[in-house]
């Protein structure tokens, strides 16, 4: 087989990104999984790996990424970095048409440069392949408890960027402290599943829908909400999973009953913007509705949650929303009518070093072999949005977007 070398590009979007698609011993397995393949990469001061780590596992260390043939990073790369004529693998945030990324797309159609896109890597079935949602749930469920202890002030615990890993994080979870409160987590996806396990973890229990609306616990409990759990057709009828996905417009939210009995929501359930919001702001103004704190995990501004007014940060977490108004306010003040909101918008960069070791396992096992030999099930195929100046014909829609 011809020679390749893939280049680990340093992460040069501003806020930085600590993650890299693969960690130190991932290259080294690369190398041996596939003889015809070498892998290089950028230094970087910010990556959770350090460039020695890579070094001891004899991965080179070099800022000149031309002699590379496919090169991968983590989040858009900047346009004057952008190398006319390569293969790139990076989250380019232009699938919905961002308008923020309409340059970047232009100019990789410009520079003929073959654009495969992770987010687009699918199965067969159109089930994504690799992704950090796992790790947006498992932090975004321990920042709603941190936000919940520091609100009532009931107990302390170290944010999740000061954990080493996700081991660490597990271990301080041991430190939350909760009288019975009732927590509603939506979704059913990765995202879920990464927040069920920061409360599995932190030993509160999982309870029926049901149960969590008429029953008083004297202990902290959750519930998870798919879909079917607090949508209703319009016009009658049975809830329909594929149609409701397909047109989530004809159906209505009747997340109510839920408000009513919630101490702390996490919103983790994926939203089509045609599908209607969980609650509005005349609901969280009645006298019934009892959540004080939220985390929305998935950060729609002005989308499902309707508190989410704008995304926070790593290093600015939190504010406070009034709904009276419809204004942010700093955050944790004294006001009992302010519900307390969380929406970093990239969560999963809080446990950089777990949430690249997930994803590099990922590529390695599924993406690798369709990229590098034969990609018999049109995977990288159906990923690449761009190739030699031309939309591929997966993406002809974008053809609008970058006239």
């Amino acid at each position: 087989m011809q020679p390749i070398t893939i280049g680990l590009i340093r992460e040069g979007r501003i806020p930085p990104d600590k993650r890299v698609a693969f960690t130190p011993l991932q290259t080294e397995e690369i190398m041996q999984r596939f003889p015809h393949v070498s892998v290089v990469c950028q230094p970087s001061p910010l990556r959770c790996y350090r460039d020695e780590e890579f070094q001891s596992v004899d991965t080179p260390i070099t800022d000149d990424m031309r002699t590379c043939d496919i090169l991968m990073g983590i989040k858009e790369v900047q346009l004057p970095d952008l190398i006319p004529n390569k293969t790139y693998l990076f989250f380019s945030h232009t699938l919905k048409k961002q308008p923020y990324n309409k340059k970047l797309l232009q100019e990789i159609l410009k520079k003929k440069i073959r654009l495969i896109d992770y987010e687009a890597l699918k199965d067969t079935q159109g089930n994504r392949l690799v992704a950090f949602g796992r790790y947006a749930g498992i932090v975004g469920a321990y920042n709603g408890l941190w936000t919940y202890g520091r609100r009532n002030k009931l107990f302390t615990l170290r944010r999740a960027f000061e954990c080493f890993d996700i081991n660490d994080l597990k271990l301080e979870l041991r430190n939350v402290k909760l009288p019975p409160i009732k927590i509603a987590l939506t979704g059913a996806g990765r995202v879920a599943k990464g927040a069920m396990e920061t409360l599995d973890t932190a030993g509160i229990r999982k309870v029926s829908p049901q149960d969590f609306t008429t029953t008083k616990f004297t202990e902290p409990v959750y519930v998870q909400l798919s879909s079917a759990d607090y949508h209703t057709r319009r016009d009658g009828g049975h809830f329909n999973r594929e149609e409701f996905h397909l047109y989530p417009e004809r159906y209505d939210a009747q997340f109510r009953e839920f408000t009513k009995v919630s101490d702390l929501l996490l919103a983790g359930a994926y939203w089509n913007p045609k599908a209607p919001p969980l609650f509005s702001k005349a609901d969280m103004l009645a006298t019934d509705f009892k959540i004080r704190v939220i985390a929305d995990i998935t950060c729609d501004i002005n989308g499902s949650v309707p508190s989410t007014k704008r995304a926070t940060s790593i290093v600015d977490p939190l504010y406070d929303y009034d709904p009276a108004t419809d204004t942010t306010h700093p955050p944790l003040g004294n006001d009992d009518r302010f519900v307390t909101v969380m929406a970093i918008d990239n969560l999963p960069c809080e446990l950089p070093r777990s949430a690249s070791e997930e994803f590099g396992r990922d590529l390695i096992d599924r993406i690798l072999k369709p990229l590098l030999t034969a990609d018999n099930e049109s995977i990288i195929a159906r990923g690449t949005i761009a190739e030699n100046g031309r939309l591929s014909p997966y993406f002809e829609y974008l053809a609008d977007y970058v006239a």
